[in-house]
């Protein structure tokens, strides 16, 4: 608060306008960028299972990418991206994990249908999200139709935006991403990955 503190100081001198960018720049201080320590984190995954970031970063890139709604429009297309690259992806030592608001069972449904190879994770609560600092809304419910005519309702705990965040192997932030192109996020991995690999 001393920056806030600071500004009160200056009585009439400042407007209650500038007293509020000042409080606002305050809060910014802690937000996650490029060059930040990437926050730790655990979450169940689409078997049910725990997955822990510990367990990868420091052996792996791992790209963690946040996405609204499992087997809708924008986040089929951004995943199946990742899926058709993830034989690249592995070559080149990175490990990619899905996250959203929605439960397990709708996961697994969404592996199933679009024969997605990597792991997926089910943030019901927003928890993990918040801790990337990614704007997380109120949770859904989304009818899908499968090949054979059934209906499935995935429901989801909370939406998170669409933001893309990769962790190199020191652990810090090397791209966040915040206006992704879906169809293109994985591409858009492929060449981060490779400058990475010509900086070391």
């Amino acid at each position: 608060m001393k920056l806030a503190m600071a500004v009160l100081m200056c009585g009439s001198f400042l407007s209650a306008a500038l007293l509020g960018a000042a409080l606002r720049a305050e809060d910014d201080a802690g937000e996650l960028e490029v060059g930040s320590k990437a926050p730790a984190f655990t979450c169940t995954d689409d078997k049910g299972g725990t997955f822990k970031s510990t367990d990868v970063v420091g052996k792996k890139v791992l790209v963690v990418y946040f996405y609204p709604a499992a087997l809708t429009g924008g986040c089929t297309k951004q995943a199946c991206g990742f899926r058709d690259d993830m034989k690249t992806l592995k070559e080149k030592g990175v490990e990619v994990v899905g996250v959203s608001g929605d439960n397990p069972e709708g996961l697994q449904l969404f592996k199933k249908v679009h024969n997605l190879n990597f792991t997926l994770l089910a943030d019901s609560d927003g928890a993990v999200g918040k801790k990337f600092g990614v704007p997380v809304g109120n949770g859904g419910k989304f009818t899908f139709t499968d090949a054979d005519g059934n209906e499935h309702v995935l429901v989801r705990g909370v939406t998170e935006n669409r933001w893309t965040f990769v962790i190199d192997k020191e652990g810090n932030i090397a791209l966040k991403n915040t206006k992704v192109n879906a169809a293109e996020d994985s591409k858009a991995i492929l060449a981060l990955v490779e400058e990475l690999k010509g900086e070391n």
